[in-house]
């Protein structure tokens, strides 16, 4: 939906419409103007056809019925995918994409390996959140509100930094989502020009760094964006970040199998993290094509040495492997 597009379209009505409409679409997640029987059947008919709430997507759903993917095709005939988490007692995480495809061709990622189509608009953004909150609503009506949204999907979000920060802001307004900023994460590769933006938001949002290796030499190798941003530079950039929020920052690190996952790297990993306000999250690789998942033993060896050396870490429970909606695993199908 162009909020753009809806607001002018207004501007002409008495101020309370505007108001009464933003409600209709993201608080009671109406997919037709039809169903916003507290407008005039003229204006409805009027936003039906010029501010269409369809959105064209599909849906599928893991097994154990925790994860949830959506299928999303845009204007353009392009595809892109969100995901939908179900957690313990009632917590209901939405991962994100800001881009069709991605350019950074990391390795172990199936949407790099699909290459790089465009930025998403902000509508195009928003649109993911707003189909899987229906979804939520209309299908799973006693865990029907999502409460945390990542942008850990297609694409490098700060490559689309405007575009990712005015649909974070949409999240966020009282008036329309009103979505914690708490509740809100954006993970980067390491672009450190958009950690530096960030760092002057003045928005609580959460920020997590894909790290997945403790020097440059393997990380280059893993993630070619680190011959232009290396390890170096991004910690510098997230210092600065935490010296000027004050918040933490995680760190994401796939356990992928006899290539990152050895005790030496631990050791190696634990020695850049031991800083105040750095959080290491392992998470267990999920398959694409290249690569192999570390094995449990290893990754509790693995986490037991960065917890003896002194660095904060945890671990992430992967979800929705079976549909391919899995950290990595989103590539547009």
């Amino acid at each position: 939906m162009d909020l753009k597009l809806l607001e002018k379209i207004l501007n002409s009505e008495p101020r309370y419409r505007l108001k009464q409409a933003r409600k209709a679409v993201f608080s009671d997640l109406i997919d037709s103007w039809q169903d916003a029987t507290n407008l005039p059947l003229a204006l409805r008919e009027k936003l039906d056809g010029k501010v269409p709430l369809f959105i064209d997507g599909e849906i599928y759903a893991s097994k154990d019925g925790k994860t949830v993917k959506a299928v999303i095709k845009l204007k353009d005939g392009l595809k892109i995918e969100a995901v939908l988490m179900r957690h313990a007692r009632g917590r209901n995480s939405v991962c994100l994409s800001s881009q069709v495809g991605c350019p950074l061709g990391c390795g172990f990622c199936a949407t790099g390996a699909a290459g790089f189509k465009r930025n998403l608009t902000v509508d195009e953004i928003t649109g993911q959140y707003l189909f899987l909150a229906r979804y939520l609503k209309n299908s799973i009506k006693e865990e029907n509100k999502i409460t945390n949204v990542v942008y850990m999907g297609m694409g490098e979000p700060f490559l689309n930094y405007e575009n990712v920060m005015s649909s974070v802001r949409i999240l966020n307004d009282k008036g329309l989502i009103g979505l914690g900023a708490r509740h809100i994460s954006i993970s980067t590769a390491g672009i450190v020009d958009g950690i530096k933006k960030l760092a002057n938001e003045n928005l609580q949002i959460n920020l997590a760094v894909s790290l997945h290796a403790p020097d440059d030499k393997l990380r280059s190798s893993l993630m070619p964006i680190n011959k232009k941003y290396s390890i170096k530079r991004v910690l510098s950039a997230v210092d600065r970040y935490i010296e000027k929020t004050g918040r933490r920052v995680m760190f994401e690190y796939l356990m992928i199998k006899g290539i990152n996952d050895s005790p030496a790297l631990a050791k190696k990993l634990a020695s850049l993290m031991k800083r105040p306000l750095y959080l290491i999250n392992l998470i267990p690789y999920n398959p694409t094509d290249k690569f192999k998942p570390s094995t449990p033993e290893a990754i509790k060896i693995f986490k037991s040495i960065l917890e003896k050396e002194g660095a904060a870490v945890t671990q992430r429970h992967s979800f929705g492997q079976d549909i391919n909606a899995a950290c990595g695993q989103l590539a547009g199908k």
